[in-house]
């Protein structure tokens, strides 16, 4: 599975490199003081690594800086429930279903790929699950669960669904981003 809060991949922001903040500035963690301060172009690509929506990213950008990881979840919150639909599908095709750990046995990989293809046939994106609050060994349950019960969902009850799941994993990439995992180097999410 990708990570504890998401079972979709995407490019990861710890590919994309946010300077360090300015000496003597200390307001926040340092991965959200980076981000404060970062340029621009920088801070939007870290933003699109967490979600696809050009004008989400952008609109987050423009209300630099956050006091504290509070409100910049609360103001990505708010720009997301702002998403025309055409930004959704922006943010949902920026997505792509994760497949399972590639120990397991092949069973678990044929019923998951059977379950994603049946899944973006219907819908025409990936499926989006947010699985904060599950231990890794459970992903695979959620996400099999998941998906069959969402495939009896109308498009746009879907729709609904899926943006309130990519909620919930922008929330968990935007948390790691400000975390400041030394290992990237950059305020940096994993999908």
């Amino acid at each position: 599975m990708a990570s504890q809060a998401s079972q979709t991949s995407h490019a990861s922001p710890s590919q994309v490199s946010l300077p360090a903040p300015p000496p003597g500035r200390h307001r926040g963690t340092p991965g959200l003081e980076r981000f404060n301060t970062a340029p621009a172009d920088a801070a939007e690509a870290t933003l699109l690594a967490c979600c696809g929506s050009s004008r989400w990213a952008q609109r987050l950008v423009a209300h630099r800086p956050y006091p504290d990881l509070d409100a910049l979840l609360a103001a990505a919150d708010e720009a997301s429930y702002d998403l025309s639909p055409a930004d959704l599908c922006e943010a949902l095709a920026d997505e792509s279903s994760a497949g399972v750990h590639p120990g397991a046995p092949q069973a678990a990989h044929t019923a998951i790929g059977a379950a994603h293809a049946a899944y973006e046939s219907r819908f025409g994106h990936a499926f989006v699950i947010c699985l904060d609050g599950y231990h890794p060994e459970e992903y695979l349950d959620q996400v099999l669960t998941g998906i069959r019960a969402r495939l009896g969902h109308e498009p746009d009850e879907e729709r609904a669904v899926s943006a309130e799941q990519l909620r919930g994993l922008v929330r968990s990439r935007l948390a790691h981003v400000v975390a400041n995992h030394p290992e990237s180097d950059v305020a940096g999410a994993s999908r």
